[in-house]
């Protein structure tokens, strides 16, 4: 009988622990890591389409040297700063990682926005080819960051509350909470153009502006 008991014991105390969320943590810090998997994969995507879009836009807007010097100084600085998964608990690198990749988006859109001014660019197939790539991949990065960044909440979450939080104090103890991403959402959304199809701007006349009204005529 003892070892009948014996032999339950060892069977149901796994059960009951499983139960109460003992495996909860490990899980979900393994689906966090996965999505940011992901996130890394699709800001490589995108670091990997910066160089022909800088070498198309530079063919025809070379006086532009400012904006392109600037696009591929922030691409090097983007894929210079690098965290794997064990660095995902320490906000100073996770925040520097952050910054680096806004401040490409943020080029990124200023570089799209003075293209207006050349209509070769505008029927440029190449340019417009890597636009739309460009403008899908910055699509699946935000996507991809907004999954992350719930399964890393989901993940803080188990950290905190019962009975997953005993699990953390005792057999989880280097479970330390994730850094998700805080960018606004105008940080994450796609580069867009809307190119003025009636020419060029006029002289003065800030890139991506709307032409002046027409001067009214009095009606006869």
């Amino acid at each position: 009988m003892p070892r009948l008991a014996r032999g339950l014991a060892v069977v149901l105390i796994p059960l009951s622990l499983a139960a109460c969320g003992i495996n909860a943590i490990p899980t979900k810090q393994e689906i966090a890591k996965e999505k940011w998997a992901d996130v890394q994969t699709d800001y490589q995507r995108r670091a990997d389409l910066i160089p022909n879009l800088v070498a198309t836009v530079s063919g025809e807007a070379q006086q532009e040297r400012t904006v392109l010097d600037e696009v591929t100084a922030n691409r090097a600085r983007a894929t210079s700063v690098n965290i794997d998964a064990s660095q995902l608990t320490d906000p100073a690198a996770f925040q520097r990682f952050q910054q680096a990749q806004d401040a490409l988006s943020g080029s990124l859109g200023r570089l799209l926005a003075v293209s207006e001014n050349y209509p070769n660019l505008k029927s440029n197939q190449n340019f417009l080819a890597l636009q739309d790539e460009l403008e899908g991949t910055e699509n699946r990065i935000a996507i991809a960051r907004r999954d992350y960044n719930d399964a890393v909440r989901d993940y803080n979450t188990t950290l905190r509350v019962l009975p997953t939080s005993i699990w953390a104090a005792t057999f989880y103890r280097d479970a330390k909470p994730m850094q998700p991403f805080s960018a606004s959402a105008s940080a994450q959304s796609a580069p867009t153009v809307q190119f003025n199809l009636n020419g060029p701007p006029p002289a003065g006349a800030a890139p991506g502006s709307a032409p002046p009204p027409a001067p009214a005529t009095n009606a006869p």
